[in-house]
């Protein structure tokens, strides 16, 4: 019987390497425009809150450090696509939202990548094996907030 320390990190170590050929493979792909993969998840993240959030509450959702998010973010503002508010709720605080051309970029990059992701998925995995791999990756997810 295989050891269950062994199969664990066996899966973590496919798991993250099929994460990272995923990844160099849509990194490669001419959709970009002028905005890098990074910043496309910062607003993609944007995308899908239903209402201005703080910077602490984006740094949960993107795989940056806040110093490097902050500074992201800072560009993305100079460049009209991301609008900072007050918060309501703590007058020192800050609260972050896409802006119209923002969520515009955000929507045409978009559209090509969700093509791209469901070309590179299906082409390697069934219906019934990419309802498995979501219902497994939002397990593991769920389970380790």
């Amino acid at each position: 019987m295989a050891d269950p320390k062994h199969l664990a990190n066996d899966a973590w170590e496919a798991l993250l390497t099929a994460h990272a050929s995923l990844i160099k493979r849509f990194a490669a792909e001419d959709i970009w425009e002028d905005i890098s993969m990074r910043e496309y998840d910062v607003l993609y993240t944007l995308s899908k809150c239903p209402a201005p959030i703080r910077l602490t509450e984006l740094n949960r959702h993107v795989l940056l450090s806040q110093p490097a998010l902050s500074r992201m973010v800072d560009r993305l503002a100079d460049r009209g696509l991301i609008g900072r508010e007050p918060d309501p709720a703590d007058g020192r605080g800050v609260r972050l939202a896409l802006t119209g051309a923002g969520l515009e970029l955000q929507r045409r990059i978009g559209r090509r990548h969700a093509r791209d992701v469901a070309r590179a998925m299906s082409a390697e995995l069934t219906p019934a094996e990419l309802r498995q791999l979501e219902e497994i990756s939002l397990k593991l997810a769920r389970n380790s907030t």
